[in-house]
This record gives C-alpha cells, structure tokens and sequence, in this order.
C-alpha cells in the first residue's frame, strides 16, 4: 500500500507515542504494519531476533504491530558515550564512533543503509509508518539529515507533523516550521496533528483552524492527553524527570540516574507494584536512606559513569546502605561496577584506563572483545524468565561461583554475595517476569502483585489506539499512505 511518515515540531512531542498507537490502529483494522525510524539517537535499546540492537521505542512500534522487533526498523543507532561522541550502530551491529567533526558526513554517507532496510520493509506490507527524529524545522542539520525530510524525499513518504500543544506555542511552531523549511521539505507536508490536548478539544476550534489556513495544512486530529502513555517502556532522559514522583507508606527502590545511564526501562515493570515507590535520584541528591533496595542500571560508559557514582559521594550512600543491610542489584553496567575493578584497556568506552569498583563483589571486568547481542530464556531466584544481554566485556572472579541466573543453553551469569543480598547480571528485562519480580522483591520484604508486564504493554497500546481512532482522521491517514512514491534513492 505504501507509507506515512510523522515528524514533529521538537523532540518530545509524542512522535514515538503515536506511532506506536498507529501501528496498533492500524493492526487492529486487520492490516500488515511495520515501523520504520531511520536515525534514532537513544541509549535504551533492545535485541532483535536478528541478533541486533535497535532503538527501544522501535521494539516497543513492533510489539504495536503484533511483530518481532528486526534491525531493518532502526537501520542507524546513535549510543551518546559522552557529550561529544556516540557510538554508532547500523543494521544492528557496531559499526565505529561519530564524533562532532565527522557526525554530518558520516550520516549523511549511511542513507544507501536506511533506503535497503525501507525498501526490505516496505516489501513486507501494507503500510509502514515512519518515526523522524527531532523537527525538520532544525534547518542547520539539513544537509546529510536521514532522520527527516533527507529521507521523506529520497523514500517519497507523505508527512504529517505533530505539534505538541502542552509546551505551549503549538501555532507558531506547526506555521514557523512551514516558514523556516524548504520549499521542496515543505510540499512533503501534508497535515499535521495536535497532540497532547488536556481538557475539552472544542476550546481549540479556532487555533486548528487558524492553523490550517497559515500553513495551507490540513489537519488529521486533536490528540487528547494520553494517560495509558505512563505504561509504555521509558525512551529517554526526558521521561527519568518526569519519574520522581513520591508515595506514602510504600517501599523504596532507588535508582541514580547517572550522566551515561542506558536501557533504565528495565525497571518500569516496577511501576505495576502497588507496594513498590520507586525513586530515580538526579545528580546533586542523595540515594534515600530509607531505600530497601538500590538498583543500579546500565550504562554506555561504565568506567565514566564509576566516576560519575563516586563524584556524586553515591558510592558512600551505597555502601552505607549496605552496612544498614540493604539489599543492591546491579544490571548490565550496573553489575560490573559492583565488582572490584573495571578495565578498559582498548578505549572501548572512551580513554583507555581502569577505575575501582564498588567492592561489594569479589569481581574484575575487562572491556574487550565483540558485543554480547543475544535473546535468553533461563531461571533465577528459582523464576523463570526471559531477557536479552547487550553489553561488552567479559566479567570474572570468585564470585561467580555464585551465579544469579542459568540460562537454558546451559550458560551461567551474573554473581550473588554471600549474603544473598548483593545481585548483579548482565541480563536486561528481567523484571518484566512477574515470577522473578515476586522473588526479588521478597527479599526486601515486599509481596509482588504478580502482573503480567507484557500483557499490561499491550492493553496500554490498544487503549492509546483506540484513543487515536476517536480522535484522529485514521481513514484519511491511510488514504495518504497509498500516495507514497517510489524511492528515488
């Protein structure tokens, strides 16, 4: 049939979101659905059944479409290691490093990458739906952009652009972006969507139709604000502010959120635990003293994140906590800095050099060799669960005579301390398990609800879809996808 592609008037205005929900819209009316994000830059990512590593918003779109997530749905990946390189991922394998000198030229080279993934896509059914990153209205990064109008024209992909209504200034930034594009970007635009609308939609009459006669746009919809969106896996930073929340009379699980902290989704199943407060702590504050359980996440650079711990004195919280009988569990990044040691002698990471660890287990770490990029199914704390490694090094030490889980290949991973109260694995996704959830909360002495996690993602993304068809023009968005042209590139 063809393809539709969303952009957005800046980051965080609902792109991913809405895909989702269309995809699942779109499922839901019997049709073939893949997504489709040709650049993403994100640092939560998850394994495919290829045996890569795409974006976690594009995991989650194929979820959406009742699909296992593939490499050809996030063709690019930008992994930021520090403020001024990312690691760059494409077709799901590691391909080198972009930093600020060579980001626009190397990007730009990878657009032959993006165009045989979409086409593969496109091959496969009715209707892809394409995510931009960023706004097209960020004309400095136009040349070689693959992530917005450098793809809709090489693909030939109508746009409609959404515009985020809760940030205020949606008019000027739906009308400012047809005036500030190009002319030939601007005719790729076809519509455009208000999202994030709190309160009754009629109060806006005017301003979308105010809209459509500025821009010569029509609009597809008003998008009223998404409550099932806070069941949704975490994308990004910008969700961790949003996630501080405290409640009254519930157990505390905290979480630093450290400068390269990554794949930080592996704790929303949490968020399904009436007994269960947890608190991402931002720089500049301590971990609570009242934490039962201190978690760890990962990290895209964990010998900077190790420092970026001890800089903040979390390394004297934690190992306080410890004293106190605390409980801590480490994932991924977050496992290798419990140990005692962690090298990187290669530079994998960033400079070559090697930083002490927590101490908490008697363990080393070496940076070195392929990434480990594999799906898993195995038991832990007598659970079955199923999860995905992603991450480098090889880690070893005493304590591994301790493993926190076996796989069903017979692998072993991870360590436990002594005392049982000491965990760390490199498997991400674990606690979307209601069993293991239940089993690692009651060592803290919390009982698990036991909810499907999954089924929860699911029931979230049929109730954002059926928002979408109450309020958006989905016959008329289907209808633009059958314009889409053949790739010119």
């Amino acid at each position: 049939m063809g393809a539709v592609m969303l952009q957005g008037t800046g980051s965080d205005v609902g792109k991913s979101v809405l895909v989702a929900g269309l995809c699942r819209a779109l499922a839901n009316r019997g049709l073939t659905v893949r997504p489709f994000k040709p650049q993403n830059m994100s640092n939560n990512a998850a394994v495919t059944v290829d045996g890569g590593e795409i974006g976690r918003a594009q995991a989650l779109q194929a979820m959406a479409c009742r699909v296992e997530p593939h490499t050809d749905m996030n063709p690019v990946l930008l992994k930021p290691q520090a403020d001024r390189t990312s690691q760059l991922v494409v077709h799901g394998k590691v391909r080198g490093t972009l930093g600020a000198g060579n980001f626009r030229e190397g990007r730009g080279a990878l657009l032959t990458e993006v165009m045989e993934s979409y086409r593969r896509l496109r091959a496969q059914c009715d209707v892809v739906v394409v995510e931009g990153a960023g706004s097209p209205a960020e004309i400095n990064l136009r040349a070689g952009d693959i992530a917005n109008m450098g793809f809709a024209r090489a693909a030939q992909v109508p746009v409609v652009l959404v515009g985020d209504i809760d940030r205020g200034g949606v008019i000027a930034a739906v009308v400012g972006t047809r005036a500030v594009i190009d002319p030939a970007d601007a005719a790729m635009i076809r519509g455009f969507v208000i999202n994030k609308f709190r309160g009754d939609p009629a109060l806006f009459e005017d301003g979308y139709r105010q809209i459509e006669d500025l821009s010569g746009w029509r609009g597809f919809g008003v998008v009223p604000w998404l409550r099932a969106t806070v069941r949704l896996p975490s994308e990004d930073a910008v969700i961790l502010e949003k996630r501080a929340d405290r409640g009254e009379g519930r157990v505390v699980v905290a979480c630093p959120i450290l400068p390269r902290i990554s794949n930080f989704d592996d704790l929303d199943p949490l968020k399904l635990e009436p007994g269960i407060e947890l608190v991402m702590v931002p720089p500049g504050q301590p971990i609570p003293a009242e934490a039962a359980l201190v978690v760890i996440a990962g990290s895209k650079a964990t010998v900077a994140d190790m420092a970026a711990l001890r800089a903040e004195g979390w390394d004297v919280d934690i190992l306080a906590h410890r004293r106190r009988g605390g409980a801590v569990l480490g994932l991924c990044g977050g496992y290798q800095m419990l140990g005692r040691r962690i090298d990187d002698p290669d530079g994998i990471e960033g400079p070559p050099g090697a930083i002490e660890g927590l101490g908490l287990l008697d363990l080393e770490t070496r940076l070195a060799g392929s990434k480990a990029l594999r799906q898993v199914v195995g038991h832990a704390l007598d659970a079955g669960f199923t999860g995905y490694e992603m991450h480098m090094g090889e880690t070893t030490g005493a304590d591994r005579a301790r493993p926190f889980a076996r796989f069903d290949d017979g692998r072993e991973d991870g360590a436990i301390s002594a005392d049982g109260r000491v965990l760390g694995t490199y498997v991400h996704g674990l606690l979307a398990s209601a069993d293991l959830r239940r089993a690692l909360l009651g060592r803290i002495g919390v009982e698990g609800a036991g909810v499907d996690y999954q089924a929860d993602v699911d029931a979230a993304l049929d109730d954002i879809a059926a928002e979408l068809e109450r309020h958006v023009d989905v016959p008329a968005l289907i209808a633009l996808a059958r314009e889409a042209g053949e790739p010119t590139s």
